[in-house]
């Protein structure tokens, strides 16, 4: 019974390594987008998925190991930026954000025991919120503009996109078992 359960924290480990690997490239897969300065990425696909798949602990872990990776200097962010100067600009927020909507997803997700894909589009859905929350929160902030016109450049342009990951994530989540 014990070995079942380490062999499943280190296959989780791994995962969680591998979530942030794949965050970390989906940086790199980058559209302009005319309304906004920050281009569309895939990097909440992933956040999504390591919440939804890996939980709110391994999700939480993905995040922050990505996150880390980015602080210490490695190239992980959108246009491969790096450094605590991205963190704490504008577009930090969706860093951070990242961190929390992998939780709020994979809370949701976890509660129930066999989630179907409605429930996992719903969780991903919430967490995708979280991260935008932060997001707006801190390009208002930062640029000194309005709640209204933050939104409008750093929520709005991004709702076609999200909708399209959202749609693959929910399919790819209720594949996987880890």
């Amino acid at each position: 019974m014990e070995s079942s359960r380490q062999s499943s924290y280190v296959r989780k480990m791994v995962y969680a390594s591998l979530f942030a690997a794949l965050t970390a490239a989906a940086a790199w897969i980058s559209i302009p987008i005319p309304l906004s300065p920050l281009p569309v990425t895939l990097q909440t696909l992933f956040t999504m998925l390591s919440g939804a798949v890996l939980g709110p602990y391994f999700g939480v872990l993905a995040m922050i190991v990505y996150v880390l990776l980015g602080l210490i200097g490695l190239p992980v962010f959108a246009a491969g930026q790096s450094g605590p100067g991205v963190l704490f600009g504008p577009w930090g927020g969706y860093l951070i954000g990242f961190v929390f909507g992998a939780a709020v997803t994979g809370l949701i997700a976890g509660a129930k025991e066999k989630p179907g894909l409605a429930w996992l589009c719903m969780a991903m859905a919430v967490g995708d919120i979280v991260v935008y929350v932060f997001g707006v929160a801190q390009l208002a902030l930062i640029l000194q503009i309005t709640l209204d016109k933050a939104i409008l450049i750093g929520f709005f342009p991004f709702v076609p996109g999200d909708i399209l990951k959202l749609a693959i994530a929910t399919v790819i989540a209720g594949k996987m078992k880890v």
